[in-house]
């Protein structure tokens, strides 16, 4: 059934794709916008940078809550006995305003402006639409698909619903979803198909006809005014990425600036414009391991190493349960944008710990905020300047990612620097953030299924 839904999305979505393949060989690049910058209407010109990293973190525990359910309940879903119960507590592709990311997209004909999440850790597209009987109270106009000439309702008959992970009939024999939180928020929708566009930089319009979304009549919950709906960048089939297909040739790239640089524009790369240069400067590549749920980017992380320190951290391997196949070894981390922390396991932090305070020449203090378990005292002499050890990720296929002292360390309050790293124990997943992929250029390859990482000056890219 999954290859036929498969070949029945590429179908579908085809016909569609062929201005753009005519029309955008060379690929195309969009703005991806901080929910801190001042471009966001999240903004706020009172808050600091401390209080910011705050909620950061707060966000990323909660992510990788989310993260450890969906692999439960996905992993659950995989048993036909297990399924029927698995169907009843489904969830959702994003728990509420854990993003760090947002893009805008243009929806209908004529086309609407949507500030939306974009979430490499979801894949349904969702937007709220016109009627909403039950919905969050959003600050734009929701999109009304009567007043645009190319939408159109997926029949609950079609192959392409049974890609959604819970799918039903409504009552005129639409195909509906309902996406459940654990807070109690929900959306439910109905699959539909309509042309999405983007403003690519440089100036032009990227249109993709027949694309399919979730149109959400029915929402409530813990969500925000200011969000319009969801663009899912993840890797299962409802997802941008996968609709769009050989039409990117199954590429799409960031590349973040680091989090003090909030004038700076971090871009989205697609097709062409993703691919990491031939000969990049320190560019290595580890594959993309299949996994469930196949939304999320599993790595295999094997060692962590802190220079000047002899011998590496061994991390621990994932649970069998994470394999795709029994036979296969899962990946034991997923690298993910929209978290902002890494998470490993506690058995490795405190070896990793161990080695950065024999590294370190400053004083011990205890994080004020209690997030962090490794802190230093920078006020004295070099305070900010002070050298701390490079601490590198070895992942699969001899990849070794090299995280210098802005991608390792971070500011807790004023002169107070902390390990960027917290325990994945008691979430039981863990996550490559996105304070570690800060300037690089990350290229994910879902045709080859493998990725690709390189030291890059992203404010300049």
């Amino acid at each position: 059934m999954a290859s036929s839904v498969v070949v029945s999305l590429l179908i579908l979505s085809a016909a569609g794709l062929l201005p753009l393949l005519a029309y955008s060989k060379g690929g195309f690049s969009m703005e991806l916008i901080h929910r801190d910058s001042p471009k966001s209407p999240f903004y706020d010109p009172t808050s600091t940078a401390h209080s910011r990293l705050k909620a950061a973190a707060q966000r990323s525990r909660a992510r990788a809550t989310y993260f450890r359910q969906a692999m439960q309940k996905s992993t659950l879903s995989e048993s036909p006995a297990s399924a029927p119960a698995a169907a009843d507590n489904f969830y959702s592709d994003i728990t509420p305003n854990t993003f760090e990311y947002l893009m805008s997209i243009y929806l209908g004909s004529p086309a609407e402006k949507i500030l939306a999440i974009a979430d490499t850790g979801s894949d349904l597209i969702w937007i709220q639409c016109k009627p909403c009987d039950e919905c969050y109270h959003q600050s734009a106009p929701l999109f009304d698909p009567q007043a645009s000439s190319t939408y159109k309702v997926v029949s609950c008959e079609a192959e392409s619903c049974s890609a959604l992970p819970q799918g039903s009939c409504g009552s005129e024999s639409q195909c509906e979803y309902n996406y459940a939180y654990g807070d109690g928020s929900f959306v439910d929708g109905f699959l539909s198909t309509e042309t999405i566009s983007f403003d690519a930089i440089g100036g032009r319009r990227v249109q993709f006809p027949k694309s399919f979304f979730g149109c959400t009549h029915r929402s409530n919950g813990t969500f925000d005014q200011n969000e319009g709906g969801l663009v899912g960048l993840g890797g299962g089939q409802l997802s941008l990425i996968r609709q769009l297909g050989s039409a990117i040739d199954n590429k799409f790239s960031y590349c973040l600036p680091s989090a003090d640089q909030t004038s700076a524009t971090s871009r989205l790369n697609f097709g062409s414009n993703a691919v990491v240069p031939g000969g990049s400067n320190g560019a290595v590549t580890t594959p993309l391991i299949p996994g469930y749920p196949d939304t999320f980017y599993f790595l295999s992380l094997e060692q962590i190493s802190v220079s000047g320190q002899a011998g590496a951290v061994n991390v621990k391997p994932a649970a069998s349960t994470n394999a795709k196949k029994a036979k296969d070894v899962g990946g034991n981390i997923i690298i993910d944008s929209g978290t902002t922390l890494t998470l490993i396991d506690d058995e490795a932090l405190q070896s990793v710990t161990s080695k950065v305070l024999s590294s370190v020449k400053l004083p011990r203090v205890t994080d004020p905020e209690g997030l962090f378990s490794l802190c230093f005292d920078v006020s004295g002499e070099g305070g900010n300047n002070a050298k701390f050890p490079d601490i590198t990720f070895h992942f699969s296929g001899g990849a070794a990612v090299v995280l210098h002292k802005s991608n390792a360390f971070i500011e807790s309050a004023t002169n107070v620097l902390c390990l960027a790293l917290i325990s994945s124990d008691g979430i039981g997943i863990n996550i490559f953030g996105n304070i570690a992929q800060q300037n690089f250029h990350i290229e994910y390859d879902l045709g080859a299924m493998q990725l690709t990482l390189a030291p890059a000056d992203c404010a300049h890219l």
